[in-house]
C-alpha cells in the first residue's frame, strides 16, 4: 500500500493505483506503472523473438569479428547492437517458426574499404581452411598493407575460427587451422579486409558453405 506524506505532488512512497513513487538520492519521483499486456505472446511477438534468438546465436559466435567489422557503426550503440540491427533487417529468411540466417546477405563486416576480389576457400585438407583472393591493391582505396579477415563459422557448434589480421592484400592467401572436431561438420565461410591501422574495413563477402575435411 502506498502513502502520500506531503500532498499529491511529493512524498509518495510505494504504489497508489498505477502510480509508483519513491525516493532516490534525496529526490522524490513518481512513475506510471505500464498496463499489463493482454496477450504477451501474440504471433507477431513470438516470431520477432524467434528471429532475435536466431540472430543472437549467430552473432555471439562471431563477436570478435563483428567488433572490428562494425566499428564504424558503433555511434551511440555497440558494434554488436549495430550488427544485430542489420542482420535482423536484412539477413533473416524462412517462415515461422523456422527462421534462419541468410548467410549470403549476412554482413559481418561493413565499411567503405575496397572489398575482396575473386575470393575462394579450400577446406579439403584435414584441419585447415585456405582462403585465396586476387590482388586489387591498386584499385579504389585499397592498400598493399590491408589485412585479410577470414572466418569459418560452425553452426552446429555455434562457434567460429577466424583471424582478424591475416596476410596482406598482395599475398593472395591465408590459411587458418580448424579443430579436429570440425571434421564432417558443415561450415559457413566469410572474408573481408581491414586497413593496417584498423580504421577502415570492407564489406564482408560470403564464400559459401562446405563440409570440413
Amino acid at each position: 500500500m502506498g502513502k502520500i506524506s506531503q500532498g499529491i505532488l511529493g512524498g509518495l512512497s510505494g504504489k497508489v493505483g498505477n502510480v509508483v513513487g519513491g525516493n532516490w538520492k534525496g529526490i522524490d519521483y513518481i512513475r506510471i506503472k505500464p498496463s499489463s499486456v493482454a496477450n504477451p505472446r501474440t504471433e507477431g511477438q513470438v516470431n520477432q523473438r524467434t528471429k532475435f534468438t536466431t540472430t543472437l546465436s549467430f552473432l555471439q559466435a562471431n563477436k570478435a569479428f563483428i567488433k572490428v567489422g562494425y566499428k564504424s557503426f558503433a555511434n551511440k550503440r555497440t558494434e554488436f547492437n549495430a550488427a544485430m540491427s542489420y542482420i535482423l533487417n536484412n539477413a533473416i529468411t524462412g517462415t515461422a517458426p523456422n527462421f534462419m540466417i541468410d548467410y549470403a546477405n549476412a554482413l559481418i563486416s561493413r565499411g567503405s574499404l575496397s572489398g575482396v576480389l575473386n575470393g575462394a576457400v579450400d577446406i579439403t585438407t584435414v584441419g585447415e581452411a585456405t582462403f585465396s583472393w586476387g590482388d586489387n591493391s591498386a584499385e579504389g582505396n585499397a592498400s598493399i598493407t590491408d589485412k585479410a579477415m577470414v572466418l569459418v563459422y560452425n553452426p552446429s557448434k555455434k562457434e567460429s575460427m577466424y583471424t582478424l589480421t591475416g596476410a596482406n592484400r598482395t599475398v593472395g592467401s591465408q590459411t587458418i587451422t580448424l579443430p579436429n572436431t570440425y571434421s564432417g561438420d558443415n561450415v559457413e565461410l566469410f572474408m573481408a579486409f581491414v586497413s593496417e591501422d584498423g580504421s577502415q574495413v570492407s564489406n564482408s563477402i560470403y564464400l559459401g558453405s562446405g563440409t570440413a575435411a
